[in-house]
């Protein structure tokens, strides 16, 4: 039932980032910095990562964090290089790429954390 669950909560989470990924977006909070949409792409992507390692992790694999981190990156840089060929209101920029990323290692190491703390 858990595993079903963190499945369907994923899947979940990776539709809805791609959908705000390739639409125009208004009236999103401001956060009250210059890098609002740069902490935006690194929470997301945090987030992603860590849905998708938990996940994997659950099902007892013994060392998903490799080829999950490997998934989730090329789909943080990949979302990142078509959302301009989608939608032309929306533009491919380095430092979002790079929030991606970043968001991505961040998510896989608190997973992979969260997973070692868990074993102890």
């Amino acid at each position: 039932m858990v595993k079903r669950l963190l499945l369907v909560i994923a899947i979940i989470y990776t539709v809805i980032l791609i959908v705000t990924s390739l639409i125009d977006l208004d009236g999103v909070p401001n956060l009250g910095s210059s890098f609002d949409d740069k902490i935006y792409h690194f929470l997301a992507y945090i987030a992603l990562a860590f849905l998708w390692l938990t996940y994997f992790r659950y099902f007892g694999k013994v060392k998903p964090s490799f080829r999950v981190f490997i998934v989730v990156l090329m789909f943080a840089i990949f979302l990142e290089l078509i959302q301009h060929q989608i939608n032309p209101n929306r533009t491919f920029d380095m430092i979002d790429l790079l929030a991606n990323c970043i968001g991505v290692v961040v998510g896989t190491l608190i997973a992979v954390k969260q997973s070692i703390l868990k074993l102890k």
